[in-house]
């Protein structure tokens, strides 16, 4: 049976080669579009399974580059229980690099406390370095920088080299790579230098990055430092495109801009503290029936604390929409593809009615044509599979190359696999149609109309 499939498909070569050709190139796209969410939680892996503290910023922003907390809180923070080394940060968009305008990809100047920094037992940066040296005390005050390997390489530079950076010429001292290009973006600066280079409030910081100590386990540290700072008065971030909606006429705009951000931060402690909105003290939300709310868990915490996990969680919900939106996209190419399948097979089918009248004049059951032509459409389905996988596996690889420093896309070896069965599935729905339409036709109906 499958050697007839074959034959029968080789002899009509030119209808075969164009319907694999289409499926082929709708699995390589539907590989290709799922690849960059897949690239994205490969980069967030990768990302956060290196950073092992955990980040406390001003509530709603998005990233630390928007934050900005009270730089006197470091001191309290470090009298709570399980905090090990509090190291302040700062932040900043570099504009200008060799008086070039740096658009895409983004460089950040990283200002970071070299004396709490040099103490930490997990430096993402200084555990990445391949050449030259991490910052010290020694360069307290000055404008020597470590730098990542793409940043280097993009302007030409090494260990030694100075680089202009918003109009400062920096000396590069060592040269970082993490792998991640969440990571490999800053330019790492002592944080008083940073500071007087971007006149950033001399009174505030970016973030803290905090080490446990491992007395306490996060989820408990977390809310520990929630609750320290709790009915303290720091407002929250908001987009600067929020200033578009002073007025009561851009209700609309206000509300857009509202949404927008909602989906870009999400709902911080969705899951790790009740709902206390218009509850008073002594009532039980009712999201959490045992607990009654006192006067201070009416009150928000001034701080924002994420572990690594908590990033990894909100990026994955990105993930899942974005899985949507790229279903939609591939389900045209898709369904192109299984009509190209049913228009082969349903033209395939009318050229040889005289063949399956013979064959079940001698004997052929409807069940052996039916299985004839699930066989042939199947065949195409595998080869367009596989050909689609290799296919989008190939121009991932091209768009990883070519533009190393602005996207990476990964293809798993379940959507590999999930490609080539989708694709079988597809050939096998698709000849469906013509086979039922073909076992309609009793043997001597099938002659006549030959």
């Amino acid at each position: 049976m499958l050697k007839f499939a074959i034959r029968n498909l080789l002899s009509r070569s030119v209808r075969s080669l164009l319907c694999l050709m289409g499926l082929t190139i709708a699995i390589a796209g539907m590989v290709g579009l799922f690849s960059i969410a897949g690239g994205l939680e490969e980069t967030v892996s990768q990302t956060f399974g290196r950073i092992k503290g955990i980040v406390a910023m001003q509530p709603g922003a998005p990233i630390p580059l928007f934050s900005r907390i009270p730089r006197s809180w470091g001191e309290e923070i470090s009298q709570i229980s399980g905090i090990a080394i509090v190291n302040p940060e700062i932040w900043s968009r570099v504009n200008m690099i060799e008086d070039k305008p740096v658009i895409s990809p983004p460089r950040f100047l990283f200002g970071t406390e070299l004396s709490s920094r040099l103490q930490l037992k997990h430096g993402v940066y200084r555990d990445a370095i391949y050449a030259g040296r991490f910052l010290s005390l020694e360069d307290l005050g000055t404008l020597n920088t470590v730098v990542s390997r793409q940043i280097a390489e993009q302007h030409d530079k090494q260990v030694g080299d100075t680089i202009s950076v918003n109009g400062q010429e920096m000396t590069i001292i060592g040269l970082y790579e993490c792998g991640s290009l969440l990571l490999d973006v800053a330019i790492i600066l002592d944080i008083d230098v940073v500071r007087d280079i971007t006149r950033f409030d001399p009174n505030s910081v970016s973030c803290f990055y905090l080490e446990q100590s491992g007395a306490v386990d996060n989820d408990t540290l977390v809310k520990q430092i929630k609750d320290h700072f709790r009915g303290r008065e720091l407002a929250s971030w908001q987009p600067a495109s929020l200033a578009l909606a002073n007025t009561s006429q851009s209700n609309i705009l206000k509300d857009f801009v509202d949404a927008i951000d909602q989906s870009l931060k999400g709902i911080s402690d969705q899951n790790s503290s009740p709902d206390i909105t218009n509850v008073k003290a002594g009532q039980k939300p009712k999201n959490d029936p045992d607990k009654t709310l006192t006067e201070s868990d009416q009150e928000e915490s001034a701080l924002e604390v994420r572990a690594a996990a908590d990033w990894g969680e909100r990026l994955e919900t990105f993930t899942a929409d974005l899985d949507i939106f790229l279903s939609l996209m591939t389900g045209i190419g898709v369904l192109i593809a299984m009509l190209s399948i049913i228009n082969t097979m349903l033209m395939s089918v009318m050229e040889r009615i005289v063949d399956f009248g013979i064959l079940k004049a001698n004997g052929w059951s409807n069940r052996d044509v039916m299985l004839l032509i699930t066989a042939e459409s199947s065949l195409l389905g595998v080869l367009g599979g596989i050909l689609g996988g290799i296919l989008g596996l190939v121009a991932i690889s091209i768009v990883n190359w070519n533009f190393a420093n602005q996207i990476h896309l990964y293809a798993s070896p379940g959507l590999l696999l999930f490609g080539v069965l989708f694709s079988t599935l597809l050939g096998v729905l698709g000849g469906l149609y013509p086979a039922w339409w073909t076992t309609r036709m009793t043997p001597i109906d099938a002659i006549r109309r030959g």
